[in-house]
This record gives structure tokens, C-alpha cells and sequence, in this order.
């Protein structure tokens, strides 16, 4: 039973590490013979953050003090003091006379210059050219380089010979005297059977290997185009021509005031009742004043979505292979890193969107200030309109002033010079005209290597010595005397090698080697093309008189008023009475003090939001000291199981029963998460957090 736990810790250690097996060189630092060591599965390490979010900025709230006002009381003159007079009134006649107020003029009425909009083209860019660059035309030729020159190989022709008989001279023609023989002696000579020839013999030709620079592409040029530069000028355009305008005069009136007779005088011996008129007057009632309105400030509702806890891994076990046999299921899973997505807190705020049209921002408030006018009351009085006259006293004949305009200087006109109006045109002009300028491109090369002559086959002459052969043959040494007798020449027939055709060289043309190079040459060189770049107008609207102004004299005809007057037809007679001035009460409000406001401040309104803040990275990261296998005895794992029961984590399916299943290590597991400790594996640090003795 023991070594069966032993095999499933074992186990349950190989799946925790297996997943992030390293390189031979993934070693723990520092280890210890005899220590084992595991990467241990490290929990994320997060702190709680408190975060204050404003929800609601700071405002301040208008409180509005309406104006005071006091009550006055005044007394107004409701009728003025008068006299009634009682009499026997006057017999009168009414006479209509028509009286000129206004003689006959006339007025200049000015007839306006009539304009007329001229549309007119105003170049703003000349026309300029452009030059084009038509970049060169190139096209490829394959043309044959030779890599080895034409040479001539000399081949020996070797000389023929023939083989001639020919008489040698063995005894040449001699004259024998007769009584005196001549003496004779053999002498040995060496006679040429096969002339000196000479044989050719070829010298190679000795051929050097060089490199030599092939043109590929031929030289050539390209135009580059150099943009013609413009400059910006300003150009003051007339939009407007000056033009006149005639400005009226008008004619100069004086009033003159004519006293005109409206009635006789007369006497009045009692009395002329007086003329009483009624007259509405307008008294204050309540003073203008203003009135403070206040509403509530505008307020948009927005959602903030704040992050709480930020995306991160976490290690899970999950089953790996469907087939596992084990009979152990953690056997059958391995970990796995899975993202744990962030999660987010969605906070509503309130945020100030203004106050609406009319209305001025003032603090959580919008205030506008509106005027309240003055209330007016109407009230009627009675006015004197002609005054009683007395008995016995001459009554004044009685004028009326009339008012007349008479004309003092006639109307004229003013000529008004209007200035013509100008406008700024900005216009590009060509500074320096479009031009090319040439630049070379180099021709382009490429290494060839290729064998040349450096010495010329040649023939070496070889001297073959002529061949000779020993012939004995008897000469005259005493010519004969006395008797001459001619003993005719002895020949030997001998024959020999002669050279019929000499020895020669024949030369054989080694045609020469070519390699087939393509290069790119220039079919057609680079020009430039001009193209026309059209001149710019603007167009340009402008005011021109078409009429220039005038004026038109029209008849003001002379104004008249038609005046009745009274004309004393009876005197009449009155007494006059004297009647006292009323008056009447009436009360207005008057502004004590004006309106006002007063900021109150209103504090801004903040929501709590706990997020978590990620302090250390876990992982399979840190390698820790484990207990070895030798270690983990039913006894240790009999105190592990009792210190995870006695520490709340308990195990009710099989309970303290000194097996390492998986109903222990699932509590191993949730106590080392739940204390921060290494996951997964039997480390010191777990074990001393039990209370293990190992």
C-alpha cells in the first residue's frame, strides 16, 4: 500500500512539473545533493484598491432675493384751477379764409448712378510650360563577345622526297695520250646522296587567360526634369471702378411765424364763458425694476465602465488524453494556462451639459435677469382751453400764430467722388522657367574571363644534315702527253633521296570563342517632352456704372391751411365766476432695493469602487524544495491530512486515512491557494504553514 502512495505522488508531482519541462539547462540554482526540487505553480499575488470616482462635479446653487418695493402716495392736479364766467355770450360769424403755410417749391430727388456686375477673367498664373522627361528607351542585344580570339595552329607538312638516279661522275673525261699514259690514283670522295633539307617542327601557340570588362549596358544619359520655381506675387485688382454719386442738397427752409386774424376785436361787457378741454395724463405707478429667474441646471446621465480586476492566466488541470488508463484521474489531466477575462464596474455619473438659450451659467444654477418694466396709470384732467372774458373790456381781436416754411436756399447737388474698390489677388508667376538638366548614367560592366593569344603558333626549323656515302673513283694526277686521247667520262649510276617538295607548315584556323552577353543599350536617348500647363484665371465679379447719376427737379406744390376765424357779429356781456383746481390721490411703488442672488456651494458627489490591482505574476515560474519520494511516508501524509481537517479543510469521503488521493490534494490545493503558498506540490513552505514534521 505504501509504495502504491509513494507511486501516486509520483505521479501527482510528474503532472505538475511536466507541462513546463525546460531544456537540460532549466535547472534549479543552487540545489543541494540529496534535495528535490519542483517549479512550483505560484498564485497571482493582487491588492485591493479603494478608487473615489467623481460622479458629480462641485456646483454651487443660486438663491435669488427679489427686489423691495414701498408704496408712495402723491396728489396730482385732476382738474386746473378756472373761472366760469356767466354772460350773455356774443353773437359771432365763422369766416373761412385759406392762409399759405408753405409756398410753392421743388426738391432735387437724386436718381442713383445703375451699376452693372461685369464678370472679367483676371490671370493669376500665366501660362508656363512643363517639361516632361521622357526617360531613354532601352532594348536588349544579345550580342556575341569573344572570349577567345581567331588563331591559327601550324600543322608540320612533312617534306616529300623522290628518289632520282643520277650519274655520278666516277671518271670524268680525260684525254689519253697515246705513248704517254697518263698516271692515274684512286681518291675516296664523299658524294651527297640526300641533300640538306630542313624539317619544320610546330611550336604551339601558348594562349593567357585575362579578364576582361564587357560593357553590358552602354553609357547613357537621363534628363532629369528641373520643375520650373514660381513665386507668389500680389496683385491689387480693381473690382469696383471709382465712380460719382450725387448727393442731394436738400433746399433750406426757414419757419417764419405770421400773425394771422382769427377773430375781431370786441368788448365784452359780462363775460366769454372759457373753453374747457380734457386731457389724459400718464403718471408712474410702480418704478421699472428687474426680476432674477433661476432654474436648475442641465445635467446629462453618462456610464464610466471602470476596470475592477484586469485581465490575466490562471493554471487549471484539465483532462488531456481520452484514452488514459490510469486508474488514478489525476494521472489523466495536465495543466493548462486559460485566461481569466478582466472584469469591469459600470459607474453612472452626472455631468453638466450647460444652461439652455438666454440663461448664464452660475454655479449649479442657471440665472437670467429679466427686466420689469414701469407700470403706467392713465388718468383725465380738465384743462382751461380759452379763458372767460370780463364785461366791459374790449376783447383783443385774437391771432393765430401760423407757422410757415419758406425756402431760403433752393436745392442743389453734391458730387461725391466714390473711390474705386480694389482687391488682392495672389497669382503664381513663373520665377525660372522649367528646364532639364542631363545626368550621366554610368555604363555598366561585367567580368569576362576569356583566352587570348600570347604567342603565335610558330615552326621551329630543324636542319636535317645532307647524307653522304664514300665513292671511290680515279683521277688524273699526271695528264697524259704526247698522243691525246680523249677517254670518255666513267659514270656510276647512283641513286638517291632528293627533296621534291620541301618541308612546310600548313595553317589550320582555330576559329576563335564567343560567349553570348546580352546588354541593354540605349535605343532611343532621353528627351524631354513640353506640355503646356494652361494659365490659371480667376474670375473676378466687379461693379462698373452703367448710368452714371442724375437728379429729377419735382414740384413740391405750396401747402395751405384753411383757418376758420370768428368774426364779432353781437358783442357779448358775462360775468366771471372763479372755480377751484381739483385734485386726486394716487399711489405708485417704488423700488426699495433691487433684486439680487446668493451663491450657495454644493459639494461634489463621489462613488467608492474596490477594483483589484495585480501586485506579482504567478505561474510555473520559481523552483522550491520538495519532500523527495523516500520522504512522503504514510506518517507525513497522515499529519497532512490531519492539519488541513483540524484547519477547516475537511475531507469527508475518506477522511485521515493516510492515503495521498485525490480528495486530499484538492484540499492540499484550496489551502495553498487560500494562504498564498506554492500549488500543487509538497514544498517546505506548505508543510511548515500545517505544521507538518518532515
Amino acid at each position: 500500500m505504501r509504495k502504491f502512495d509513494l507511486l501516486l505522488t509520483v505521479a501527482f508531482l510528474f503532472v505538475a512539473t511536466a507541462v513546463f519541462a525546460q531544456s537540460p539547462g532549466d535547472l534549479p540554482p543552487n540545489a543541494q545533493p540529496g534535495k528535490c526540487y519542483a517549479k512550483c505553480l505560484i498564485a497571482d499575488e493582487w491588492d485591493t484598491v479603494t478608487e473615489q470616482i467623481q460622479t458629480r462635479a462641485a456646483s454651487s446653487r443660486v438663491e435669488i432675493a427679489a427686489a423691495e418695493f414701498e408704496t408712495q402716495t402723491e396728489q396730482v392736479l385732476k382738474a386746473a384751477e378756472s373761472s366760469r364766467v356767466i354772460a350773455v355770450p356774443a353773437e359771432y360769424g365763422t369766416v373761412t379764409e385759406q392762409v399759405m403755410v408753405k409756398g410753392e417749391s421743388s426738391r432735387l430727388i437724386a436718381v442713383p448712378a445703375e451699376y452693372e456686375t461685369v464678370t472679367e477673367q483676371v490671370m493669376v498664373k500665366p501660362e508656363s510650360k512643363r517639361l516632361i522627361a521622357v526617360p531613354a528607351e532601352y532594348e536588349t542585344v544579345t550580342e556575341q563577345v569573344m572570349v577567345k580570339p581567331e588563331t591559327s595552329r601550324l600543322i608540320a607538312v612533312p617534306a616529300e622526297y623522290e628518289t632520282v638516279t643520277e650519274q655520278v661522275l666516277v671518271k670524268p673525261e680525260s684525254k689519253r695520250i697515246i705513248a704517254i699514259p697518263a698516271e692515274n690514283e684512286t681518291v675516296t670522295e664523299r658524294v651527297m646522296v640526300k641533300a640538306e633539307s630542313k624539317r619544320l617542327i610546330p611550336v604551339p601557340a601558348q594562349y593567357e587567360t585575362v579578364t576582361e570588362r564587357v560593357m553590358s549596358r552602354a553609357e547613357s544619359s537621363r534628363l532629369i526634369t528641373i520643375p520650373a520655381e514660381y513665386e507668389t506675387v500680389t496683385e491689387r485688382v480693381l473690382a469696383r471702378a471709382e465712380s460719382k454719386r450725387l448727393t442731394t442738397v436738400p433746399a433750406q427752409y426757414e419757419t417764419q411765424t405770421e400773425q394771422v386774424l382769427v377773430k375781431e376785436a370786441s368788448e365784452r361787457v359780462i363775460a366769454v364763458p372759457a373753453e374747457y378741454g380734457t386731457e389724459e395724463e400718464t403718471y408712474l405707478v410702480s418704478e421699472a425694476s428687474t426680476r432674477i429667474e433661476r432654474v436648475p441646471a442641465q445635467y446629462t446621465t453618462e456610464t464610466e465602465t471602470i476596470e475592477v480586476t484586469p485581465a490575466s492566466t490562471k493554471w487549471v488541470k484539465r483532462k488531456a488524453d481520452k484514452n488514459c488508463l490510469s486508474q488514478n484521474p489525476d494521472d489523466c489531466l495536465v495543466w493548462c494556462l486559460v485566461e481569466v477575462p478582466a472584469t469591469f464596474k459600470t459607474v453612472t455619473k452626472q455631468v453638466r451639459s450647460g444652461c439652455a438659450s438666454g440663461y448664464t451659467d452660475n454655479g449649479d444654477d442657471c440665472v437670467r435677469t429679466v427686466e420689469v418694466p414701469a407700470q403706467y396709470g392713465t388718468r383725465t384732467k380738465r384743462v382751461v382751453k380759452t379763458p372767460a372774458s370780463t364785461r366791459t373790456e374790449t376783447i383783443p381781436a385774437e391771432y393765430r400764430t401760423v407757422t410757415k416754411t419758406v425756402m431760403v436756399t433752393p436745392p442743389s447737388t453734391q458730387e461725391e467722388v466714390i473711390p474705386a474698390e480694389y482687391k488682392n489677388i495672389t497669382k503664381t508667376v513663373v520665377k525660372n522657367p522649367a528646364s532639364t538638366r542631363t545626368e550621366t548614367i554610368p555604363a555598366e560592366y561585367r567580368n569576362i574571363t576569356k583566352t587570348v593569344l600570347k604567342a603565335p603558333a610558330t615552326t621551329r626549323e630543324e636542319v636535317i644534315p645532307a647524307e653522304y656515302r664514300n665513292i671511290t673513283k680515279t683521277v688524273v694526277k699526271t695528264p697524259a702527253t704526247t698522243r691525246e686521247e680523249i677517254i670518255p667520262a666513267v659514270y656510276n649510276t647512283v641513286t638517291k633521296t632528293v627533296v621534291k617538295t620541301p618541308a612546310t607548315t600548313r595553317t589550320e584556323t582555330i576559329p576563335a570563342e564567343y560567349n553570348t552577353v546580352t546588354k541593354t543599350v540605349v535605343k532611343t536617348p532621353p528627351s524631354t517632352r513640353e506640355e503646356i500647363i494652361p494659365a490659371v484665371y480667376n474670375t473676378v465679379t466687379k461693379t462698373v456704372v452703367k448710368t452714371p447719376p442724375s437728379t429729377r427737379t419735382e414740384s413740391i406744390p405750396a401747402e395751405y391751411q384753411t383757418l376758420t376765424k370768428t368774426v364779432v357779429k353781437s358783442p357779448a356781456t358775462s360775468r366771471t365766476e372763479s372755480i377751484p383746481a381739483e385734485y386726486e390721490t394716487i399711489t405708485k411703488k417704488v423700488v426699495k432695493s433691487a433684486a439680487t442672488t446668493n451663491s450657495v456651494s454644493i459639494p461634489a458627489e463621489y462613488a467608492t469602487i474596490t477594483k483589484n490591482v495585480l501586485r506579482k505574476k504567478g505561474g510555473f515560474t520559481e523552483w522550491r524544495e520538495v519532500l523527495c519520494d523516500r520522504q512522503v511516508t504514510s506518517y507525513t501524509i497522515s499529519q497532512i491530512q490531519n492539519a488541513l481537517i483540524s484547519r477547516g479543510y475537511s475531507l469527508p469521503k475518506y477522511g485521515a486515512d493516510n492515503d495521498f488521493g485525490s480528495e486530499t490534494k484538492e484540499a492540499l490545493k484550496k489551502f495553498q491557494r487560500d494562504n498564498g503558498l506554492p500549488i500543487g506540490n509538497l514544498d517546505f513552505e506548505t508543510l511548515k504553514a500545517l505544521g507538518v514534521q518532515y
